[in-house]
């Protein structure tokens, strides 16, 4: 006769697939990255949007192209530090009776959470559009000018010591706290909250993603560095 599975071997069981799921799509936004970096066998560089040498004439298919690019970029980076919000919530709609819809309502959430950065994309990619086409970045998306590095340093300096920076990282720093003041039911509540949280994300780390225009807009390193910096600033007291 097999076993009833209990409230917590359920959970634990959507938590290992709410992980899984984490990871496989942060690892494929990694691969895909790593893969639009690589040199070129020719001009060795990539023959993505990101890094061409030729980009002052940018038409539409190569500004989509840098969309997805910045979109793949955000995934990789702001997903994996959103972790421990989407588990929280996995583990809410478990104590609130949602056991069998649990992995579909995290996945709106996770949703919403992700389309804020999409958004966010595609501000990035019009901007840089308008840098290089005014001589302010190198063929390989980086500052061509001190002055704009310096700019870019500076602002994000201010910004990490500023009300709104602090007000936006509490709301990530605290995921029970969020979500409980957050909640709304159902799968359209789920994509609320998503949205609500990454509003809020994008508004404690925007800066932080401008600067990858002052290490290079494809620089791994750099991603990878950010990308720790903000889950740091979100676990750490």
């Amino acid at each position: 006769m097999a076993m009833i599975e209990t409230s917590t071997q359920a959970y634990q069981r959507d938590r290992r697939v709410v992980i899984a799921g984490i990871v496989l799509i942060s690892l494929l936004s990694w691969v895909y990255l790593f893969v639009i970096a690589a040199p070129g066998p020719v001009d060795h560089t990539s023959a993505h949007a990101g890094m061409h040498p030729a980009m002052a004439a940018w038409d539409g298919g190569l500004l989509a192209l840098s969309i997805v690019m910045w979109s793949v970029m955000m995934i990789a980076m702001m997903l994996p530090t959103a972790t421990p919000m989407v588990l929280s919530f996995t583990r809410l709609q478990h104590q609130r009776e949602a056991r069998s819809k649990a992995i579909r309502l995290t996945g709106w959430f996770s949703a919403g959470y992700l389309g804020t950065w999409i958004v966010f994309s595609l501000m990035a990619a019009f901007a840089q559009w308008a840098l290089y086409s005014s001589n302010l970045m190198t063929s390989v998306m980086g500052s061509a000018t001190p002055l704009l590095a310096g700019t870019l340093l500076v602002t994000a300096g201010l910004f990490q010591w500023s009300d709104m920076k602090e007000a936006c990282l509490s709301k990530c720093r605290s995921p029970l706290n969020f979500l409980l003041n957050e909640w709304r039911p159902g799968s359209s509540g789920a994509l609320i909250m998503g949205l609500r949280h990454g509003i809020f994300c994008v508004g404690c780390c925007w800066v932080l993603m401008l600067l990858m225009f002052v290490g290079g807009v494809m620089n791994l390193a750099w991603m990878a560095a950010i990308t720790i910096y903000v889950l740091l600033e979100k676990i750490l007291p």
